[in-house]
């Protein structure tokens, strides 16, 4: 089964036209043929959405669109490396020599690719890959959770970019009880040395005596600016995880370890920054 969504099921958040409102103009994906190109079905099973079997069903039902032609024809034949293919909406990446990696980092672990002082870095996690990676969102040394890798330049670029302001989630242990107001404050914004920073939700997750747990989700990018926003309103934060970034999530995934993301997350990055 595809891992895509069907943009009629309840929570399909595209903005695209649907299939049925691109179908209709006539374009059933005659014009995204390129002579000598690759089979389709050979394209969508090598990034990851099923069996050559499972990927011609996806064409015949439809679900197929490249360069915005819905292409039905299972002898269609693309160039992978010009055009862009969308299944359910999302566009897929079709160039097998691209990675895409979560990783839940450690405490201690630095975020880099190298570190001169010796530290363990992300390149310990990453293998002897010949692929220059870089890593998106850093997180500092002390901080624990979700970091993405990748050797796509340009979605690394657009995730770091704040035009297109990717909300980042944090889990954060801080030490004492939360003002009444705090959740107010934090979403009014909070003057910091560099500028005021607004969370986008914040709520408390437990609280026991001197100590109390809370989920924030903001889109600012700046060093620190979690540890530095609860320290500002009296809460200083004894341990910081993130738990997501952007539409990516750490869920179950066990600390130190490293992970592919599947077609359908690829794709939803690729949404959140419009590629």
């Amino acid at each position: 089964m595809s891992p895509y969504r069907d943009p009629r099921a309840p929570g399909g958040r595209s903005n695209r036209p649907s299939r049925k409102q691109r179908a209709s103009t006539g374009a059933k994906g005659g014009d995204a043929h390129v002579s000598g190109g690759v089979r389709l079905q050979k394209v969508l099973a090598e990034a990851g959405l099923g069996s050559r079997r499972a990927c011609e069903q996806l064409i015949l039902d439809g679900r197929v669109e490249v360069d915005g032609s819905v292409v039905t024809e299972l002898g269609t034949r693309i160039d992978p490396d010009t055009q862009s293919v969308y299944v359910d909406t999302l566009r897929i990446s079709t160039s097998p020599q691209k990675i895409y990696l979560a990783l839940n980092k450690p405490a201690g672990v630095v975020s880099t690719m190298k570190d001169p002082e010796g530290r363990k870095s992300l390149a310990d996690y990453v293998g002897n890959r010949a692929e220059r990676i870089f890593h998106v969102g850093r997180l500092d040394t002390d901080t624990e959770g979700l970091i993405l890798l990748t050797n796509d330049g340009e979605l690394s670029n657009r995730l770091a970019h704040p035009r297109y302001e990717i909300p980042k989630t944090y889990l954060a242990q801080v030490k004492g009880q939360l003002a009444k107001d705090a959740s107010a404050r934090l979403k009014a914004g909070i003057e910091l040395d560099d500028g005021i920073v607004k969370v986008d939700e914040f709520r408390l997750v437990d609280s026991t005596p001197g100590r109390s747990v809370v989920e924030l989700t903001l889109h600012s990018g700046r060093n620190r600016v979690v540890r530095r926003l609860l320290a500002a309103i009296g809460n200083p934060v004894e341990r910081l995880v993130r738990t997501k970034f952007g539409p990516i999530s750490l869920a179950e995934q066990r600390q130190g370890k490293i992970r592919p993301l599947r077609s359908d997350e690829v794709g939803e990055l690729f949404e959140a920054v419009d590629l």
